[in-house]
């Protein structure tokens, strides 16, 4: 691990190497897991304001499921969340015609309904970001339905910061990039 600003970072987003592969596992991470994407405090109210604009190209359970619940919710831990439908699939996931799951949200942002890409937990993945009082601890996430995604970063040779260089930008800015690229030229 290394500090660079007021971050502490795994040398693994240096190191491993990773490409989503949606041909492979369809998108199941969107569909998999015991929890909802985590959230931001001010992601909860991005949420709740651009709701409207994405529901028409939401799936009825999807819907169903955010009118029941909210647009976001607070686990029994206290983390902010989106919630899931029957425990499992995130309310924001839609299929396209081959059956591969996609962001509602970045869907809509794609056709200019919004101009908010996603959560940036969801953005950042392979990448998890754990906010502490002094720091953030930024660390690779490793999840045997990713096994595509790290052959094929091996195959591209590209490693996790490079692969999710847009949404290290987004949540920590342009120079911290850029000093993790440096930092990373040196490790290698």
């Amino acid at each position: 691990m290394f500090q660079l600003g007021k971050t502490i970072v795994s040398e693994d987003i240096l190191e491993k190497e990773f490409v989503c592969n949606l041909s492979k596992c369809k998108g199941v991470c969107c569909v998999a897991g015991e929890a909802g994407a985590p959230l931001e405090k001010e992601e909860v109210k991005i949420l709740e304001e651009i709701y409207p604009k994405i529901k028409p190209l939401l799936r009825k359970e999807g819907i169903q499921a955010i009118e029941e619940q909210g647009s976001s919710i607070t686990s029994d831990f206290g983390d902010l969340e989106t919630p899931l439908i029957n425990n499992s699939e995130c309310v924001y996931v839609i299929f396209d015609e081959k059956g591969i799951s996609k962001c509602g949200i970045e869907e809509a942002y794609n056709q200019g309904i919004v101009d908010w890409k996603k959560p940036i937990s969801c953005h950042l993945y392979p990448i998890r970001v754990k906010d502490y009082s002094e720091f953030a601890a930024v660390n690779y996430h490793k999840w045997d339905i990713c096994d595509d995604a790290c052959t094929l970063g091996k195959e591209l040779k590209i490693p996790v910061y490079q692969f999710t260089k847009d949404s290290l930008i987004r949540k920590f800015g342009k120079d911290w990039y850029d000093e993790l690229e440096k930092i990373a030229k040196e490790h290698t």
